[in-house]
Parts: structure tokens; sequence; C-alpha cells
């Protein structure tokens, strides 16, 4: 008789082997690269609480009694992109609108001060610059955000200048495509020819509008679950494979 264990053990290994060609399949026919920002590439909040900045907007709104433009569940948003939407979606174009958005912005440039670097990423943008992928961020960040944390990083050149993030046109925060589609057509690229590195569902709803191949980067089970529930089918808890798999194609 053979144990469950001795049974399972060859399916796992057949499963990480799967996972693995999968990874290696996207990877070897991008050309293109359309990197999120906030998760793939770093941390941005993770000194500077971002459900804090979320509170605060919401408190700046109610501070000028605008409570009712929010819902409960608005409210207790922990992601301030939450709040900063649901008040486009009533008010668009407005001021109010603008000065809620240049408020997020400052809130992101202040949290570029304690970033932290996804581990093995710098090396592996540096890597795919190196052996010739052509580079992008599609995000829902500040561009000007962007900009700040990669000078520090000394990783600008490495994107520029196909940097692409929110603008005043607030509809077209992923997961509606636009940034992807700004990033594609700016470098020449087809859909099928490049690949986005995302760590959010709405990340992957973007890439799949666009039709581009999708990598989840899920940094805890939390994240993959929900990368997983999206309809995500190749993801990694660490870049580290992607960068070793890069180097052996080099």
């Amino acid at each position: 008789m053979t144990s469950d264990t001795t049974q399972t053990e060859p399916v796992a290994a057949e499963t990480v082997a799967a996972e693995t060609e999968a990874v290696r399949d996207l990877i070897t026919r991008a050309r293109v690269v359309l990197w999120d920002f906030d998760g793939p590439i770093c941390r941005l909040f993770a000194g500077h609480a971002a459900d804090k900045v979320a509170d605060d907007l919401v408190d700046w709104l109610e501070g000028r009694g605008l409570h009712g433009l929010l819902t409960d569940e608005e409210r207790r948003s922990l992601d301030p992109h939450i709040v900063l939407r649901a008040l486009d979606r009533r008010h668009p174009g407005s001021d109010l609108v603008d000065e809620l958005e240049e408020r997020l912005t400052q809130e992101e440039l202040r949290a570029t001060i304690s970033a932290m670097p996804t581990p093995y990423a710098d090396p592996l943008i540096r890597t795919w610059k190196a052996v010739g992928r052509r580079l992008a961020i599609a995000t829902n960040n500040s561009p000007q955000v962007v900009r700040t944390y990669l000078e520090s990083r000394d990783l600008t050149s490495c994107f520029a200048p196909h940097i692409y993030g929110r603008t005043q046109q607030l509809n077209h925060l992923k997961p509606d495509p636009h940034c992807l589609n700004r990033a594609l057509n700016a470098m020449g690229s087809a859909p099928s020819d490049a690949l986005m590195i995302g760590d959010t569902p709405s990340d992957l709803y973007a890439a799949k509008a666009a039709g581009v191949p999708f990598l989840g980067y899920a940094r805890n089970e939390r994240k993959e679950k929900l990368l997983r529930d999206a309809g995500a089918t190749v993801t990694v808890s660490s870049l580290e494979p992607v960068l070793r798999m890069t180097r052996a194609q080099a």
C-alpha cells in the first residue's frame, strides 16, 4: 500500500515543474515588460501606511461637510485610490477631485522616503534592461512619485520615458487598460509581445483588457488568493526565480 504522502509528492513536484515552465515561457516570449509600481517594484507605503492615508482623505472630505459623498464601505476602505475614484464618479472633473488627487500625490511623495524595494526587483530590472528588454511602468500612482522613487534607486534610465501613471482622468485608472495601452502604443509593441507584472486583481483585469500576458506577484498568501480568485493562472511569491531564469537566458 502506498501512503498518501508518497502519492502526493510526485503530484506536488509536477505542479511546481509546470508552474516553473509557465513562468519561463512568459518571460521568454516577452520583448516588452510592463510593471505595476507599488508592489512589484517597491512597497510604497511600507513606512507610511496606505490605510492611514485613506482615512486622512476621508477625514478631509468629512471636514468639509461631505460625509454623504461616500458609502460606508468606501469610508472603511484601506485603499486611497478607492476613495479618490468614488469621489470622481460623483463629481468627475471637479476642483474637489483635483484637490483630493493632489493631496494623495503629496502623501505618496512622502511615502517614497520610507518605501521598501521589493526583493530582487532592482537586479531584475537592470538585467532585463541589459539583455535588451524594453521596460515601462503602468500604475495608478502618480508618475511624479514613480520618478522620485526610481531616481533614488538609480533606475530612471531603465524606464524613461515610459512611465505611465495617474492623470486627472481618473476613470482611466486600472482596471481600465488605458495606461497599458499608452505604454504599448508609445513603444510600438503588440500586446502579445509584452508581459505585465502586477500584484492586484485590477492589474490582471487591465492586462486582460489590453490583451497582455500577465505574471502575478504575490508576496503573501492573501495576495495570491486574491489573484487566483480573480483568474490569474501564473503567479510567483518572489522575483528571485524570474531573475534566475532571465540570467540563464542571457
